[in-house]
């Protein structure tokens, strides 16, 4: 935390600021997590009819996504930053206003925005401050925001709708959401910064998705993405159906608790060791996490699995983050980041409804095979292409090699310093 103490009062004052907005808005969706699946199949949704409502929240992402890059590059972080705190203390209401499944999809998708404007501004505020040399460790400290807001939510919405109804916890989602946006109006934001026009080029959508230094990171975010899907989606009904007599709410708060202490270590030791071995951590506990909700029959092991996805969420998202901010200039960072990102959102859209097939026809425990194949197979997308070859590719995965894509400091246009 020494890295805090050597920023200005008004940084620190502003981080704070932005810190609270980012907790708030976490804990109105994670409140949303044990409670909405429930919802969803009390009104009479069959499974794969769940997994579309589910994933067209990503639909939202997807199709957002690009835009809010754009605009946070464009037209200021801060912008982006309440469009996505709108949306989140909307769209819980509108889920009341419904029992139809096709405008639950579209309720879905207007919900999806939240997360494409907020992670794209809030991930681009965090790097326009952040020293280059501190990158990895105030990222990881700003990220507290979402293990942080992953336990509290869950556990109070899935307690709030087993005293209650659900209306409640839709309730709650709305509050939080607009508490939120209230502390993200004081915010203040840098300055934009306008791509020299001699690099108009660079911002193309193909050119910088076919690139090398972004292609290898924005896959293994689809594959992650897929196998988040499979918890986010159907590990309360797993938990129901198994009959162990645990809270569904327990498990998101297990992965949010192992989340959040990992993210103290990991940003800090990943400016020193290097990305590589963190995100190759991250990955190997995602697949250990699906392996044991494979087998999980009791409720330490639905504990456990939920312990080892936060381990795994808390290393490789802030560490990939960095990796990816080491790689791009300050004008092209919310595009970027957008595009990237957005492999996340396409791999929980896809979850959603290919998963929901498979569980119609395999059940929910062997869905969990497919979902530890998926996770196995972003580890070894990233430690063999992540770098020039295959060779440096393990070396850099493994923490032995630097990053071949990483911008020199002195090449970086002058960015923000508050």
């Amino acid at each position: 935390m020494s890295t805090f103490a050597k920023l200005s009062p008004q940084t620190q004052r502003n981080l704070g600021v932005l810190f609270t907005a980012g907790l708030l808005f976490w804990a109105s969706l994670a409140s949303l997590l044990p409670t909405l699946p429930l919802y969803v199949k009390a009104i009479g949704a069959p499974d794969d009819q769940l997994g579309i409502v589910m994933g067209s929240f990503a639909i939202g992402l997807l199709v957002f996504r690009p835009q809010a890059g754009r605009m946070a590059d464009q037209r200021g972080r801060k912008i982006v930053l309440l469009i996505g705190m709108s949306a989140a203390t909307l769209a819980p209401i509108c889920h009341l206003l419904t029992q139809s499944i096709p405008i639950l999809m579209i309720v879905r998708a207007f919900h999806g925005i939240s997360i494409a404007a907020f992670t794209t501004a809030y991930s681009s505020l965090v790097v326009d401050i952040a020293p280059p040399e501190n990158r990895g460790e105030l990222i990881g400290y700003m990220s507290l925001v979402n293990p942080i807001g992953m336990a509290l939510g869950p556990a109070i919405g899935g307690y709030l709708q087993e005293l209650t109804t659900y209306a409640p916890v839709f309730v709650l989602s709305s509050v939080l959401g607009m508490v939120s946006m209230t502390c993200a109006m004081f915010v203040k934001a840098p300055p934009v910064q306008h791509q020299p026009q001699d690099r108009k080029t660079e911002g193309v959508f193909w050119r910088m998705l076919l690139s090398d230094r972004i292609r290898v990171p924005t896959i293994t975010m689809l594959l992650v993405g897929i196998a988040f899907g499979a918890i986010a989606t159907f590990v309360p009904l797993y938990i129901k159906e198994s009959n162990v007599g645990l809270n569904s709410g327990l498990f998101y708060t297990a992965a949010a608790v192992t989340s959040f202490m990992t993210r103290f270590v990991s940003g800090k030791a990943s400016d020193r060791y290097g990305r590589g071995r963190f995100i190759t951590i991250g990955l190997l506990c995602y697949g250990l996490a699906m392996i044991v909700l494979w087998q999980a029959n009791t409720a330490n092991l639905f504990l456990l699995a939920g312990a080892l996805e936060g381990v795994g969420g808390g290393t490789f998202l802030p560490i990939m983050i960095a990796l990816v901010a080491d790689r791009c200039q300050p004008y092209e960072r919310g595009r970027i980041f957008g595009l990237f990102v957005g492999g996340f959102d396409l791999g929980i859209a896809l979850a959603g409804p290919i998963l929901g097939s498979v569980s119609n026809a395999i059940g929910y425990r062997s869905l969990y095979a497919v979902a530890a194949i998926v996770a196995f197979s972003a580890l070894i997308v990233f430690m063999t292409f992540s770098s020039k070859s295959v060779a440096h590719s393990f070396r850099f995965a493994l923490g032995y090699g630097k990053d071949p894509y990483a911008i020199p400091r002195n090449e970086l246009v002058t960015a923000y310093r508050a």
